[in-house]
């Protein structure tokens, strides 16, 4: 059977003196309090093995060292957002500015906006980090929450207080088509779960460096198990293509999956380009062609940003970055 948590109540029943007072030395708050008192109280709390409420120490204080970071977990995730390459890589790279800044980091990954403000003021966080909610309801969140927060790849109008971070879709998507013609491809497929945001944008992008009608958008499933069968179902029509663009790098490899499994290579069969340069886009068999999006450098940028946004400096409330195609094993 575990020990009874000590308590504030216990340490002050022990030294005969307020819980108050406890409460203040514990929270720093000794300015009305004597050198000797502070002392003792120390003293007895480490001698009972006193264990401070952190959410408590955190919400007395003005800063709590805490930045946010949320990610939307979307349905084609399936439950597993924090495996996605490019969330890995945006943790990665956030965690390492965090810390370097003398920061935390806490995570939450979510479908839901609302559940954002509760987060960041129970932990009475000093700024948030949103990444996956590109339509989200940014005013009302900005009406919620005192916090300044930086977005990746939102769509919403400018709003004070609110970074929107984003990199440069449409010339991901022009470069990749622009790379096929180069290598002689008249016509082109592009896979996406939907025409809006920024795969929108990529796909815009891709289409423009071909003349009109070279390329067909296949609209494919979001969940797993149904992308498969709809690529069964269209097998003879995506047959007709040799070079593909997925709008990430998680549907590019899904692709090269299916097709492989179905007896098909790459890029003998099908020359295929991603979107993001994930980890797991550079270690796969064939190692993919994508375009790159510098994460290190977004999340320097992000965590400058917040820090300059606490101190009421005045930034720029869109930054678009700029982003480059990386040729590997994947394309012809």
């Amino acid at each position: 059977m575990s020990e009874k948590r000590v308590s504030i109540a216990d340490v002050a029943e022990a030294l005969g003196v307020s819980t108050a007072t406890v409460s203040n030395v514990i929270h720093g708050k000794t300015k009305k309090i004597s050198d000797e008192t502070v002392k003792r109280v120390q003293e007895k709390l480490e001698e009972m093995n006193y264990i401070p409420n952190m959410a408590g120490i955190l919400l007395a204080q003005n800063n709590s060292k805490i930045i946010g970071v949320v990610i939307n977990d979307g349905p084609k995730y399936e439950g597993r957002v924090l495996e996605d390459g490019f969330v890995m890589a945006s943790l990665n790279a956030l965690s390492k500015e965090v810390n370097d800044a003398g920061y935390f980091m806490m995570i939450k990954t979510t479908r839901h906006c609302e559940e954002i403000p509760r987060f960041a003021s129970m932990w009475n966080m000093e700024g948030l980090i949103l990444i996956g909610f590109c339509e989200a309801e940014y005013k009302k969140l900005r009406e919620n929450m005192r916090i300044s927060f930086v977005v990746y790849d939102g769509y919403f109008e400018e709003t004070d207080r609110i970074v929107n971070l984003v990199i440069d879709h449409y010339s991901g998507g022009y470069q990749a088509g622009v790379y096929f013609k180069s290598c002689g491809f008249g016509k082109a497929l592009c896979l996406s779960d939907n025409y809006i945001c920024m795969d929108a944008e990529r796909i815009d992008g891709f289409r423009d460096a071909f003349a009109p009608g070279e390329v067909k958008v296949l609209q494919i499933p979001i969940l797993r198990e149904e992308r498969q069968r709809f690529y069964e179902e269209q097998l003879e029509v995506i047959k007709s293509y040799s070079a593909v663009f997925a709008v990430s790098d998680y549907y590019a490899l899904d692709f090269i999956h299916c097709m492989q499994h179905k007896g098909l290579r790459v890029p003998q069969d099908f020359s295929v380009i991603g979107f993001d340069d994930s980890i797991m886009s550079q270690d796969h068999i064939p190692s993919l062609t994508t375009i790159h999006q510098d994460a290190d450098r977004r999340a320097k940028l992000a965590m400058s940003l917040l820090m300059d946004m606490r101190d009421g400096k005045k930034v720029e409330q869109k930054i678009v970055l700029p982003v480059r195609l990386i040729v590997r094993d994947s394309t012809t």
